[in-house]
């Protein structure tokens, strides 16, 4: 997989997710198998990009690269300054947000809601396009398969936006009606792989080896993206990276090597965040970790009630330690991660913005 200069690991990629993949995440998700990592969404209002928010999702600091950062608007001229924006912090790949189905995105005519207007969506990708190619910096684009099921029209803006100039392209395989309910289609990413040259990546619903192999034959993708999947699980990238390059399943990982990897996550989570945030943007990402295993819940609603970080890290420890006496391995089967608009809802209501 080649996107511009960068020739990447593999095609096992990390999704955008807002409220999930921040540097600290999207490095595990590399160190554990991703090929590639993209940003959650910046915005492109130029009054915001001095907020706290958005100066820590375009924090880089330490990520190997290439470092790719997602931009959401609604205006071809913000857009382009957005991009040469992050550039100038470091972004070396810019990717179009086209696909995010939140309504507080979509209601102000962002994300997937620029599919329903295939002329602003357009010019917005040229008018990025062009800010970028002087920079010597790659545009990519996710999108998803439509508005609606009644306009499903992934194909014939692939074909636009190669024509101006995108180098990749990410299809969901939902429409913006339905959000993350239902089951992904992969007819029409096969359908935009055979309209264009360009690179396709394939998302949606990939939560295993052998779907990620499925995928990417009924498809012809060149790449699948995973993002709900990698929620608690970021080992899922090593794993399908595995079993595509040689067929074989890697065993689930020891109990021990999951407490070493959620701790060193929370220490990096909790140096972004701050004590008061980080300790309570931490939360979900416990909760996925422990779904599933025996005791989960309970140790969920524990750690609901702990304000501070280093009892947080403590209780944590202290829990695998205990899992560890009763179990060696996790289990195989994939644990589900919520919706995202269930993750964005987590955000700390008195968070600087």
């Amino acid at each position: 997989m080649q996107i511009g200069p960068y020739i990447l690991a593999n095609n096992v990629f990390a999704a955008p997710m807002a409220g999930v993949t921040d540097r600290p995440f999207r490095q595990l998700c590399r160190r554990l198998g991703a090929g590639y990592a993209v940003s959650e969404m910046v915005t492109s209002r130029k009054e915001l990009w001095n907020s706290l928010k958005t100066s820590r999702r375009a924090d880089h600091t330490g990520e190997p690269g290439p470092i790719a950062v997602q931009i959401a608007g609604t205006d071809a001229a913000t857009m382009a300054q957005a991009a040469v924006y992050n550039v100038q912090r470091g972004a070396q790949i810019i990717d179009i947000n086209m696909g995010c189905p939140a309504k507080k995105v979509c209601n102000k005519w962002a994300g997937s809601a620029l599919m329903q207007d295939e002329a602003l969506a357009v010019s917005i990708a040229r008018a990025v396009v062009e800010a970028c190619a002087p920079l010597g910096v790659p545009v990519t684009l996710k999108m998803r398969t439509g508005w609606c099921q009644a306009q499903r029209n992934a194909v014939s803006l692939a074909r636009a936006f190669e024509d101006v100039g995108i180098l990749m392209l990410t299809v969901h395989g939902r429409t913006r009606e339905q959000g993350y309910k239902g089951q992904a289609e992969y007819d029409t990413i096969t359908a935009v792989k055979a309209a264009v040259r360009v690179p396709v990546v394939a998302n949606g619903d990939i939560d295993s080896p052998a779907k990620a192999r499925a995928v990417l034959a009924a498809t012809g993708a060149d790449a699948v993206m995973i993002g709900r999947a990698a929620q608690g699980r970021p080992w899922i990238f090593r794993e399908v990276a595995h079993f595509l390059a040689t067929g074989s399943e890697l065993a689930p990982p020891l109990v021990g090597q999951v407490r070493r990897l959620l701790l060193e996550h929370l220490q990096d989570h909790y140096g972004l965040y701050g004590e008061f945030t980080g300790v309570r943007s931490a939360r979900k990402h416990i909760a996925w970790y422990v779904k599933a295993l025996p005791g989960g819940l309970e140790f969920r609603d524990r750690m609901n009630t702990i304000d501070d970080s280093a009892a947080q890290w403590q209780a944590v420890a202290d829990w695998f330690d205990a899992l560890a006496q009763r179990m060696d391995r996790l289990p195989a089967a994939p644990l589900d991660g919520p919706a995202l608009e269930d993750t964005e809802q987590e955000t700390p209501q008195n968070e600087t913005r």
